[in-house]
C-alpha cells in the first residue's frame, strides 16, 4: 500500500503490508522456512534462504521503513545485534561519540566488543549541542543519540545533532527505543540511521526479542544489508509475525501510556519521599522545549529517585509492589519497575553511572496500560 499520505494510526496497521497472494490471507503468514525450491539455477521468487530474506521478515521491514518515514528496514535477533551492525559499518580508527547517560548493553556493547577492535568512543552530555561539537574530529565517523535517555530522560535536540554530525561528515544514529515512531521520527530531522530494540513498544507485549534499524539511503542500506546477510544475526519468521502483530496497535498502546505516565509523574512529583521526578513533560525538565518540538507525547517512561539517596529504601520499594512488576525491559502492555544501579545499568562502573545521575535511589518505571488509579494506589502503597 502507499503509504506517504496516510497518517500514523493507519499507516501502523496498513503501510508496506498486501494480503498473502497465495490465499488472501490479510495477516502475513509466517514462512517458517529455511529454504526455497528454484525454477532453475538462479530463477527464484525472490527468495533463496531465510537468513537472507524471509517473506515474513520481508513484510515487517517494508512495515517498519513505511512508520519511520524511511526507505529500508533491517531486522535484527536483539536491539544490541541492530547496534552490532552499526558499529560495524565503521573501520579501526574511527571515532564515534555518544551520549554519557546509555543503556548499559549499548556501553558495554562500545566498550568491550568494539573498542579492542580500534573504534575510539567519547561519552558526554548530548543536552547542550556546542559541548558535543568540541568532540568532533577528522576521525568522528558517528553520532549516536537516545532520546529520551535511559534512564535520565534526557532530551537530546536531534536536528542540532543532524547539524553538527553533517559538518563533520559523520553519520548520525538515533535510539527510537523510548518515543516510537508514534511520538518522533528521526528520520524526519536528519538522521541517517533509526534504531529500535522491537522487544519493547514495538512489540509491545514482552513476547519477543528483536532489534531494528531503518535508513532512507540506497548506499547505506546496501552496506546494512550486507552485514546483516554475512553476520547472520537475523530475526525468526515468528518473533516478525508478533512484531507485525504488535505494531498494529501501537498507536493506541502509545496513547494509554502516555496518559498513564502522565498521571503518575504528577503523582510521584509530589510525594512527599521522592526527591527528583525526571519525565520530559515537566516544564522544568532539561530540554522540555524540544521535546515539545520533536515529539508529539512525552512517553511512559519515568524515573525517580527517593530523599536520603539509599539504596535499601529502593529495594524496598521496587519489592513492595504489587500490580508492577519488578523485572528488566520495558514497553509492555503491564507496567514494570527495575533499580537501574543494579539491573540494567550494572554493566557501568558506580563512577561514571552516578556521574549521569544514575544514584543508589534511582528507580525507573515502565507505566503499561492498566488503570491509571490502580498503578497509582501500588506505587502509594509501597512508597507508604
Amino acid at each position: 500500500m502507499e503509504h506517504t499520505n496516510l497518517k500514523p494510526a493507519t499507516k501502523f496497521i496498513h503501510a508496506g503490508l498486501t494480503p498473502d497472494p497465495a490465499t488472501g490471507a490479510i495477516m502475513t503468514p509466517i514462512y517458517q522456512t529455511s529454504t526455497y525450491v528454484q525454477d532453475g539455477v538462479g530463477n527464484h521468487k525472490g527468495y533463496e534462504y531465510s537468513r537472507t530474506l524471509n517473506p515474513t521478515r520481508h513484510a515487517l521491514e517494508k512495515n517498519i521503513a513505511a512508520i519511520e518515514n524511511g526507505n529500508y528496514g533491517a531486522c535484527f535477533g536483539s536491539g544490541l545485534a541492530a547496534i552490532d551492525c552499526v558499529i560495524k559499518m565503521l573501520n579501526p580508527g574511527d571515532e564515534v561519540i555518544s551520549t554519557n547517560d546509555l543503556y548499559g548493553g549499548t556501553y558495554r556493547i562500545f566498550k568491550t566488543i568494539f573498542e579492542k577492535y580500534g573504534i575510539k568512543f567519547h561519552f558526554v552530555p548530548m543536552g547542550d549541542p556546542s559541548a558535543v561539537a568540541q568532540y568532533v574530529n577528522e576521525n568522528t565517523r558517528l553520532i549516536w543519540v537516545e532520546t529520551p535517555t535511559n534512564p535520565m530522560m534526557n532530551i537530546v535536540d536531534i536536528k542540532a545533532m543532524a547539524a553538527i554530525a553533517r559538518e563533520a561528515g559523520a553519520l548520525l544514529a538515533v535510539d527510537n527505543t523510548f518515543a516510537t515512531p508514534y511520538l518522533q521520527t528521526p528520520l524526519d530531522l536528519g538522521a541517517d540511521i533509526v534504531m529500535h530494540s522491537a522487544t519493547k513498544y514495538l512489540g509491545g507485549h514482552s513476547d519477543v526479542v528483536m532489534g531494528i534499524l531503518v535508513v532512507k539511503d540506497e548506499k547505506l542500506a546496501t552496506e546494512m544489508y550486507r552485514i546483516q546477510n554475512s553476520s547472520g544475526a537475523v530475526t525468526a519468521p515468528f518473533d516478525s509475525f508478533l512484531v507485525l502483530r504488535g505494531i498494529k496497535t501501537l498507536h493506541v498502546r502509545m496513547q494509554r501510556h502516555c496518559e498513564n505516565g502522565e498521571r503518575i509523574a504528577h503523582f510521584l512529583k509530589s510525594h512527599p519521599k521522592v526527591d527528583k521526578v525526571y519525565w520530559p513533560g515537566f516544564e522544568d525538565h532539561p530540554n522540555h522545549e524540544v521535546a515539545k518540538a520533536q515529539m508529539s507525547g512525552f512517553g511512559g517512561m519515568i524515573s525517580f529517585s527517593l530523599k536520603g539517596n539509599k539504596l535499601e529504601d529502593a529495594h524496598a520499594i521496587v519489592s513492595k509492589v504489587k500490580i508492577f512488576a519488578l523485572a528488566e525491559s520495558l514497553g509492555g502492555v503491564e507496567s514494570l519497575i527495575g533499580h537501574p544501579a543494579t539491573m540494567t545499568h550494572a554493566s557501568i562502573p558506580k563512577e561514571e553511572r552516578e556521574k549521569s545521575g544514575v544514584v543508589d535511589s534511582l528507580i525507573r518505571l515502565s507505566v503499561g496500560i492498566e488503570d491509571a488509579g490502580d498503578l497509582v494506589a501500588d506505587l502509594e502503597q509501597a512508597l507508604a
